[in-house]
């Protein structure tokens, strides 16, 4: 049986899990950043469990995809916003390695998402 709740979907845990992260790490930015690459991140950050949700709400096979496809955008911003925050002192190579790995692992599950998506779809 598949996902009942956006909450069943691996994809989202993991993109929440990230959120969780990304306000953490912001949390040591400097105050001066509190409207600036901190806001940013964390904003590009909700919005990818955010959309995934979205998506997993909407009955069409568009509409779903469409969220995915923001999901997927806003995954991209998070992980340049993430290359900033490292290339101005802001993360450690650990840190920015850590978070960069769990982009990843967002980045191939959201791609299966969309494609399983897709495949109903065309049926």
């Amino acid at each position: 049986m598949g996902a009942r709740s956006f909450k069943d979907l691996n994809v989202w845990r993991k993109a929440y899990d990230l959120t969780l992260s990304i306000y953490k790490v912001t949390m040591d930015f400097p105050d001066t950043e509190k409207f600036g690459i901190t806001n940013q991140l964390r904003r590009a950050s909700v919005s990818i469990c955010s959309n995934i949700a979205e998506g997993f709400g909407r009955k069409s096979v568009k509409e779903k995809d469409q969220f995915y496809s923001i999901a997927h955008g806003s995954l991209t911003e998070v992980e340049n916003q993430l290359l900033i925050c490292f290339g101005v002192g802001y993360l450690s190579k650990d840190t920015l390695g850590d978070l960069m790995g769990i982009c990843t692992e967002v980045e191939k599950m959201l791609s299966r998402l969309q494609i399983i998506n897709k495949e109903k779809g065309e049926k």
